[in-house]
């Protein structure tokens, strides 16, 4: 699990997980909440609603990136 996560707390990975986190999560935020945004519907359980829909595309790129980092490493003998 250590191997796990100084992988995941990498510069390139953190960098790469956030820039799709913001583009994939605008998209999912604008069909997701676009309509309720337009009527300034914004209260916490909306905006918490949306930090979730920012944080999976960020989970996601950071779980793709670790798995294709570990099956680019050798394994032990």
């Amino acid at each position: 699990m250590s191997d796990w996560f100084r992988i995941a707390t990498r510069g390139a990975v953190v960098r790469r997980a956030l820039g799709y986190a913001v583009v994939v999560g605008a998209i999912l935020i604008a069909i997701n909440h676009g309509d309720a945004l337009l009527r300034g519907e914004l209260g916490p359980t909306r905006a918490a609603k949306m930090l979730l829909t920012i944080l999976v595309p960020y989970a996601v790129s950071t779980l793709s990136s670790v798995a294709a980092i570990r099956d680019s490493q050798p394994s032990p003998p």
